[in-house]
């Protein structure tokens, strides 16, 4: 008989602050926590939430900066983001597209809203995920995943109206494209008020369920929008109750047991890592973005 993962904590969302110009975020968890071992291999997730931006010709967003030793997912719910970066990756997600960066040994990246989006301006929302890698991968070549949101298979559950998209890992009989140094399952999950959905996991692994609209149930605890429940380890099934409409993103991956050591842009293992980190960008190891005109 399935054992149910059961709330360990939930966490309310920070106030709101700004990353550049373009992404009004509130920090939904971070590494830097007494949380760090409960959502590994997550290290962090910032969530811009639903906000109207006028058309300008203005670049919004943040500039170039590097990364090292962990991966950047960017989901575009609404709206459209342009990347680049060292490593030669770029190019533009649009609604329910993902992009998929492995800083790996180092990149130095930039992110935009769209040009097509800024001149048209429209409705924005986006979450940026950062995901560890082992410590065996921490140096491995910069890689650049993107998908639309055609890429990514969808389940549904005819009986109670709910699609799971798998946008990472696999669920029943549906996998995700793409590529994971570490295993990981992440869905998003959209339904109808007063459905269910029970799904195995794995017993040991670390969930974490964000609920972007509406309002669900794991166990007795309510889960409300913009909160974050961290489940325990222990169990080996879900079964999330969807009260109202509601959309909600599940987070489950293997704990990676390693020391995290992270300062700003990087994420390693060590403090003489991140000094070894630091030093490299400053003599230009990363690489570096070749200009583009500017916007006129």
């Amino acid at each position: 008989m399935p054992k149910q993962k059961k709330i360990q904590k939930i966490i309310a969302p920070r106030e709101k602050h700004w990353v550049g110009d373009g992404f009004h975020v509130s920090t939904i968890f971070s590494m830097h926590s007494e949380d760090v071992d409960s959502i590994s291999p997550f290290l962090l997730m910032d969530h811009a939430a639903l906000r109207y931006f006028p058309p300008t010709q203005q670049k919004l967003g943040v500039g170039e900066h590097p990364h090292r030793g962990f991966e950047t997912v960017t989901f575009a719910i609404k709206g459209e983001v342009e990347h680049r970066d060292s490593g030669g990756g770029g190019g533009t997600i649009t609604t329910g597209g993902i992009q998929w960066m492995t800083a790996g040994s180092g990149v130095v990246h930039d992110e935009f809203h769209s040009r097509e989006f800024s001149e048209k301006g429209g409705d924005f929302e986006m979450i940026q995920l950062w995901v560890n890698l082992p410590s065996k991968f921490k140096m491995t070549p910069p890689r650049y995943q993107s998908f639309a949101e055609a890429d990514f298979p969808v389940y549904r559950l005819e009986n109670s109206g709910i699609t799971v998209k798998v946008i990472a890992g696999s669920f029943e009989s549906v996998t995700s494209p793409v590529q994971t140094f570490s295993p990981i399952n992440i869905y998003e999950i959209n339904g109808p008020s007063q459905s269910q959905l029970e799904f195995p996991l794995p017993e040991g692994s670390n969930t974490l369920v964000f609920q972007l609209s509406g309002n669900s149930t794991l166990g007795n605890q309510t889960i409300d929008k913009g909160n974050l429940a961290i489940l325990e380890r222990s169990g080996d099934s879900l079964n999330l109750e969807l009260n109202e409409v509601s959309k909600v993103m599940i987070l489950n991956g293997e704990p990676l047991g390693e020391p995290v050591a992270a300062y700003g842009p990087f994420v390693m293992n060590t403090r003489q890592e991140l000094m070894d980190a630091f030093k490299d960008f400053q003599e230009g190891k990363m690489g570096q973005l070749v200009d583009q005109p500017e916007r006129v």
